[in-house]
């Protein structure tokens, strides 16, 4: 496969994801419009959305409708911008800048904040749990559950308390492991489970390969973002550059070292590959995507 068919491909997803969450997202002139604006102001006209790609990536592979794939991508990435928005506020993180424009509590102010990720987090099981996604309700019923789970103190809002707990600590790295599993490992593997849900070709060993796959670039995207922070700048992030270091929150890079965690992110996506390795080009995508997150700049 070429870099230029998965560049195309990559391009495509993007849009499309773009439109169906522009489509998703309540209208400007609807009650409460600010909110409404908020929210399509913290979703719309930025993000890599990674986690769309990756849910298309698993459709591939299960043979899903790209249409009902763009369901599932668009609640995995509203929960995404959810965490974003409050992970971002004075009580968390306390960040001015996100994806090159400023935090929607800066923008807008904390309170409008707040309630713009319980309501991005509420349209995305709207779009989940909506009658006819498909054919079998309950597959679609276990879609929901993952993302719950995903999303909740078993996966990211629990990553997000321990991360909390641990800044100024001195951790291990099985620790950090455990950490960024559920902070940011949850939803990506989510992201994987939902996309290949929507296909009719459920082979159990298939989705027993993709959900390794998942869990190893879940851990992957961590390692290169911690590299990413110590090594990029402001401009390229589109977020704060070297936060985490002054903060003193525990990183793969202030654990392990530059290189080492250079070495690890190459480990990682040797391990997503493997488990990929038996299935066929459908999976192509997927592994293109692995290569992509080590070698991102932002």
């Amino acid at each position: 496969m070429s870099g230029t068919h998965f560049s195309d491909w990559m391009r495509a997803i993007q849009t499309r994801t773009e439109t169906a969450l522009a489509n998703a997202l309540p209208p400007l002139d609807l009650t409460p419009d600010r909110l409404h604006e908020a929210m399509r102001y913290a979703v719309l006209g930025g993000g890599k959305r990674v986690r769309p790609l990756l849910a298309h990536g698993a459709g591939l592979v299960t043979a899903a409708a790209p249409d009902t794939v763009d369901r599932a991508a668009c609640a995995v990435e509203l929960i995404h911008a959810y965490s974003l928005v409050h992970d971002d506020m004075p009580c968390m993180d306390d960040d001015s800048l996100r994806r090159g424009k400023p935090t929607v509590h800066v923008e807008y102010d904390d309170a409008t904040a707040l309630l713009v990720g319980d309501a991005l987090q509420s349209l995305a099981f709207q779009l989940l749990a909506e009658p006819g996604l498909i054919p079998d309700a309950a597959r679609q019923l276990k879609m929901v559950e993952h993302l719950g789970i995903a999303s909740g103190s078993r996966g990211m809002a629990g990553g997000q308390a321990i991360d909390l707990q641990s800044v100024g600590q001195a951790i291990s790295r099985e620790a950090l492991e455990v950490m960024h599993v559920h902070k940011t490992g949850a939803l990506i593997r989510a992201s994987v489970q939902l996309g290949a849900l929507c296909g009719p070709t459920q082979d159990a060993d298939t989705l027993a390969r993709l959900d390794q796959y998942s869990k190893r670039i879940g851990l992957l995207f961590q390692v290169v973002d911690d590299i990413l922070d110590c090594e990029a700048d402001t401009a390229t992030l589109g977020k704060t550059a070297g936060k985490d270091a002054r903060n003193d929150k525990p990183t793969y890079v202030t654990l392990l070292g530059l290189e080492e965690a250079r070495r690890l992110a190459a480990e990682l996506e040797a391990d997503a590959l493997a488990a990929l390795s038996p299935l066929d080009a459908r999976a192509d995508m997927l592994r293109a995507l692995a290569s992509y997150i080590v070698h991102r700049r932002f």
